[in-house]
């Protein structure tokens, strides 16, 4: 079954991030310190995010799916935590959970304060494993099976998407 593609514009991926800002303001009790864009589908999303909102930003690539070797970002980032510091992962699209179970377990594991983490996405599932505080949007996989296409995306070539969309086919079919 060929999947269903979805582009987002421009003009609404900078309306999903203004309101992931609004939620973000709305909730004053956990004001994030330190923005973290999961690579490589929350780094444009957390670039304008911290823009948006003036919190500073980092950055860790998850695309591989695997801890980065040597690199130690996530033990610093739990660090952080219990020095005091508040992180906000920030993601796409929270589908099956995969990425987002993984970074929590990793972090866990790396000794991060519990309540010091929250994680945010463009598009939330609704029926993931794994549950976000902060959404642009909700979906419903058992009911919605487009693939979403970001503008950060759609410069890639139809076949580059095709593959993409093709990685996991139960998210589409």
């Amino acid at each position: 079954m060929q999947p269903i593609y979805t582009f987002i514009s421009h003009d609404d991926f900078v309306a999903d991030v203004r309101a992931l800002a609004t939620a973000l303001a709305a909730s004053p009790e956990w004001q994030p310190t330190l923005i973290v864009g999961i690579g490589r589908g929350g780094l444009v999303p957390a670039v304008y995010l911290s823009h948006a909102t003036g919190i500073p930003m980092a950055s860790y690539d998850l695309s591989g799916q695997t801890p980065q070797p040597g690199d130690n970002l996530l033990a610093r980032l739990a660090a952080r935590t219990r020095a005091g510091d508040r992180l906000l992962f920030v993601d796409d699209i929270n589908d099956t959970g995969r990425t987002i179970g993984l970074l929590r377990r990793w972090l866990d594991e790396a000794g991060a304060r519990e309540g010091s983490v929250r994680f945010a996405t463009l598009l939330d599932n609704q029926v993931s494993d794994q549950k976000v505080a902060y959404r642009a949007r909700s979906i419903d996989r058992r009911v919605v099976k487009d693939w979403f296409v970001f503008p950060w995306e759609a410069v890639a070539s139809a076949a580059s998407i095709a593959e993409d969309a093709a990685e996991v086919p139960e998210r589409t079919g």
